[in-house]
C-alpha cells in the first residue's frame, strides 16, 4: 500500500489521497504557515502524514518522551472508543524525537501517563524547500485489541505547535478546538475507515 515510512510527499501511496488543511486552534482561521494531512489505513497500522509549511524549521530535543511541546512538533490526538474517556496522543518533532502519551478522564479532568509507549511505531521526518514532512505509522494493536473494520469512526484530532522567531506561537489543528489548547476532545473531529 504506502510502503516505506519516508515522510516523501511524491510517494505513490499519498499521492492522490486528499489532503486536509490545518486552522487556527482558536478561531479557525487561515494560519500564517499552513499544514496539510492525509491518513491511510490496512489491516495492521494507522499512517498519517503531515506537509508542513515553516520557514524557519527548528527543534532542539531528541530523546524519546521528552517535553517536544516546548519547541516546534505535530501531534496526533485518538479516541478509538469514542466515548471521551481516554485518549492517545503521539507527538513528533522536525529531528524525528517522539513523545507519547494517554490521558485517563478522573474527577479532577484528565490523567496523563508518559510511561505509555505505542509499541511498534515507525516514524520519519524530511526536510523540503518548504518546511518539512513528518509521517508516523501507528500499529492498531498499540491502541485496541482489534483493528478497526471498515466504516468504523474513531474520534481524532492533528494539530501543529509552530514557534518562529520573534512572534507568538502559532497552534493549528484539523478540528479547531475553539481555545489554546488541543487537549479539548469534545471538539475532535471523526476520521472513518473506509474500504
Amino acid at each position: 500500500m504506502l510502503g516505506d515510512v519516508a515522510a516523501d510527499p511524491e510517494a505513490e501511496g499519498w499521492r492522490g489521497l486528499p489532503a486536509h488543511s490545518l486552522r487556527t486552534a482558536l478561531d479557525g482561521a487561515t494560519p500564517g504557515q499552513g499544514t496539510t494531512v492525509k491518513s491511510a489505513w490496512d489491516g495492521e497500522e494507522w499512517r498519517v502524514f503531515f506537509e508542513i509549511d515553516d520557514t524557519h524549521v527548528w527543534a532542539t530535543l531528541t530523546d524519546r518522551g521528552g517535553p517536544l511541546y516546548q519547541e516546534e512538533v505535530v501531534e496526533v490526538f485518538v479516541d478509538p472508543v469514542g466515548d471521551l474517556e481516554a485518549y492517545f496522543e503521539i507527538e513528533m518533532n522536525p529531528l524525528n524525537a517522539v513523545m507519547e502519551v494517554v490521558l485517563r478522564r478522573n474527577r479532577s479532568g484528565y490523567a496523563k501517563d508518559f510511561a505509555w509507549r505505542c509499541e511498534g511505531l515507525r516514524t520519519a521526518v524530511r526536510r523540503t524547500e518548504c518546511g518539512w514532512c513528518a509521517e508516523l505509522a501507528i500499529p492498531f494493536r498499540s491502541l485496541v485489541a482489534e483493528p478497526p473494520k471498515a466504516g468504523a469512526r474513531w474520534r481524532a484530532n492533528f494539530c501543529r505547535i509552530d514557534r518562529p522567531p520573534g512572534v507568538e506561537r502559532e497552534l493549528t489543528a484539523w478540528s479547531s478546538p475553539g481555545r489554546a489548547n488541543f487537549h479539548t476532545p469534545e471538539r475532535f473531529g471523526w476520521v472513518e475507515f473506509l474500504a
